[in-house]
């Protein structure tokens, strides 16, 4: 007879353990296809083998490297391990990359010393691994803690590398990787109250991922980027070596400071340099709708917010609001800003170079500078600084599911050009976006593009961020609010940069370009492709530095710096 090859008998058999209870199959039948059910089943059998194999290989190679078996129990999880999903979640901040579908580590080390990275690093290679690296775990695609090309790999927590000393006499820092920005201004302010760093205002985003990528904040047009303020370095490269500044030289040590992370190394740890501030400075909101001249104002402030004194940081959140007059939908600018100075110094300033925005005493509040940071990020008066060290702090990028873009705007955009946006504010999926602005010139201005790895600066007026949120039930059509943020992107185009389009790297958007699953020479073509939006012409530089330091390109994912075949 022929031999059956209907797949439902083949199934039906198979999920009855076999031939115990495939009652319902013919025994001729079932006699003939057992030699093709024993290939099937021995198939599966080495499928699951050949699955598991790296993680025991892996496992094996790290307890020798360890030298002591008892470190991998409290170090590295496992599926087996109970807490292994728990630690997975514990700092991912994007939920879009925490459901079933979401590609899981083989294991996720938790290191307390270098050594144990080392090991790590070491064996991964051995065995075929790539290496996610998470300090924060606040990357907006999820590029810290799993991957989209579904191959093996591990993550290297650094949660418990996170130390952070504080040296006022120098006003300098040294900080590790796995410290969130929050527990790095603590510590700041704990010991002076006229020190600060020039890093961005959300507090639970992890240092070593906004160090890498560039960092904004309330202080960037006075002392530039984060990244600009760090004088050293400490970093294990793709060999397991451990590189200071000296030791990894001029190139490697420009490329860590905004080339992006997981790229080049795993950095231990950053020397930063603090800047003075008052000892208050003042923070101001004030919010106007549509109805109340908001159009307008945007687009005067277009042109007004770059030139203000390096001194005020200004920015403006533009979202749907429901009118406190009739309760109909409408749409809210709400302009923020810090100022490094008194309220009696800021008012009349604002007064001569934008009246219209009608700013009063009322509208401000004076109080230290990293009380300012936690009234900017949350919007909270008088929370203790303790809050700076909640790792778990809920935002409106954190713990929650979003898509999120960029952009950056050289040339005022029109007032017709809002009013066409604003529609798409008014739309379903648009509950919880948000628009944020936020003014260049100062300091940005003065920085040569090729100074650093960041190429953003003199030319732009303000940057854009763009996200969407939404909320656990509507996970399931995810893509109804991800078109919908493309949709917006897409009616932006006229209006932001060009040739390329400028994107911000630790605002990671894979929708731009990503690079060939799992190519191990890389590719520069495919590279290039998104590379030029974040780096424009700084993208070269940061391939060669690539090519002389990872050749092999151990440290990659869908956005790495590629090396040249």
């Amino acid at each position: 007879m022929t031999l059956p090859t209907n797949l439902s008998i083949i199934n039906n058999v198979i999920a009855c353990n076999t031939f115990q209870c495939s009652h319902n199959i013919d025994p001729e039948i079932k006699l003939n296809m057992f030699p093709f059910l024993l290939i099937i089943i021995l198939s599966l059998s080495w499928r699951i083998s050949a699955s598991a194999q790296p993680a025991e290989e892996f496992l094996r190679c790290l307890s020798i490297r360890f030298h002591n078996s008892s470190s991998i129990a409290k170090l590295v999880y496992t599926h087996h391990n109970s807490s292994y999903f728990s630690v997975l979640k514990s700092s991912a901040q994007n939920f879009r990359f925490t459901t079933p579908s979401t590609s899981t580590p083989l294991a996720i080390v938790t290191p307390f010393h270098a050594s144990h990275i080392q090991a790590t690093v070491y064996c991964c290679r051995k065995h075929g691994l790539q290496v996610r690296t998470r300090s924060g775990g606040h990357d907006f695609e999820g590029l810290s803690y799993t991957t989209a090309y579904k191959v093996p790999f591990v993550v290297i927590d650094l949660v418990n590398l996170r130390s952070v000393q504080v040296n006022v006499e120098k006003a300098t820092a040294w900080v590790e990787s796995g410290a969130t920005v929050g527990e790095l201004y603590y510590e700041i302010a704990r010991k002076s109250r006229t020190l600060a760093f020039p890093a961005g205002i959300g507090h639970t985003v992890g240092i070593g991922g906004q160090l890498s990528g560039g960092g904004l904040g309330s202080l960037f047009r006075k002392y530039g980027l984060a990244s600009d303020n760090v004088i050293g370095a400490r970093l294990i490269d793709a060999y397991g070596r451990i590189l200071d500044k000296k030791l990894m030289g001029e190139d490697l040590f420009w490329a860590i400071r905004g080339g992006g992370g997981g790229s080049f190394g795993i950095v231990l740890a950053w020397k930063l340099k603090l800047v003075p501030v008052p000892a208050n400075v003042t923070a101001c909101t004030v919010s106007k709708t549509l109805e109340q001249n908001a159009t307008k104002l945007v687009h005067q402030w277009q042109s007004i917010a770059r030139k203000f004194p390096k001194e005020i940081q200004s920015s403006i959140a533009i979202a749907r609001v429901n009118s406190s007059e009739d309760g109909k939908m409408t749409i809210q600018a709400s302009y923020g800003s810090v100022f490094l100075g008194s309220i009696d110094e800021l008012i009349p300033l604002m007064e001569e170079k934008f009246p219209e925005l009608g700013l009063v005493k009322e509208d401000c509040l004076e109080m230290t500078w990293a009380e300012s940071v936690l009234y900017s990020a949350l919007s909270i008066i008088g929370l203790p600084l303790e809050t700076l060290l909640n790792r778990t702090q809920k935002s409106a990028l954190s713990q929650t599911f979003f898509k999120a873009k960029s952009d950056f705007v050289k040339q005022p955009i029109s007032e017709s050009g809002f009013e066409g946006l604003w529609p798409k504010f008014y739309e379903d999926e648009a509950k919880s976006a948000v628009m944020v602005l936020v003014a260049y010139g100062g300091k940005m201005d003065e920085i040569p593009e090729t100074e650093y790895p960041y190429p953003h600066r003199a030319g732009n007026l303000y940057s854009i961020l763009y996200v969407v949120n939404w909320e656990e039930e509507e996970n399931k059509n995810s893509e109804k609010f991800m078109n919908w943020m493309r949709r917006v992107y897409s009616y932006m185009t006229p209006y932001v940069s060009k040739s390329p389009r400028e994107a911000y790297v630790n605002y990671r958007d894979l929708d731009i370009g990503t690079n060939k699953v799992n190519d191990e020479k890389g590719s520069y073509t495919e590279g290039k492709v998104w590379g030029l939006k974040y780096f424009k012409n700084n993208f070269d530089r940061l391939v060669y530095v690539k090519t002389k330091v990872d050749p092999q390109n151990f440290f990659s994912h869908e956005q790495s710096i590629p090396p040249l075949s």
